[in-house]
């Protein structure tokens, strides 16, 4: 196992940035198994998720009365998850709602197994298409 790949993966999808994908995209070119690379990072992102998920879901009081800046981006993600519901965790990957989508499902305590069901196929669909173009 490619455990930077798996460690950055898990890290950028926490509240702190990261990039697994340009590290994916390069072991891919050094010639990795890009089968067990896309299965590598996806786990790392999905339990980095799980992570904020658990913080979002135990923390409740604690992401009601962050920073402004996390405050405004939780609120964000509330108004998605308003909108669109469950379904909207299938775009846990996308850059500065992603995070914070997974944050409010566990504020709003969505259940455990739909939340991994919806953020692995989103975040293995990317992972996948990003091997797929290199």
């Amino acid at each position: 196992m490619d455990w930077t790949l798996f460690l950055s993966a898990l890290l950028s999808s926490t509240l702190f940035p990261g990039g697994s994908e340009a590290l994916l995209i390069y072991r891919l070119n050094q010639g990795a198994d890009p089968l067990a690379s896309v299965a590598t990072a996806t786990a790392g992102n999905v339990i980095g998720s799980l992570i904020t998920y658990a913080m979002g879901r135990f923390g409740r009081q604690a992401v009601r009365h962050g920073s402004e800046k996390a405050e405004r981006h939780v609120a964000r993600a509330e108004r998605w998850f308003a909108r669109f519901g469950r379904p909207s965790l299938l775009l846990a990957w996308l850059p500065v709602v992603g995070d914070p989508l997974c944050l409010v499902a566990g504020v709003l305590r969505v259940g455990v197994g739909s939340f991994l069901v919806l953020v692995t196929m989103g975040k293995l669909a990317r992972y996948a298409a990003l091997a797929w173009f290199v």
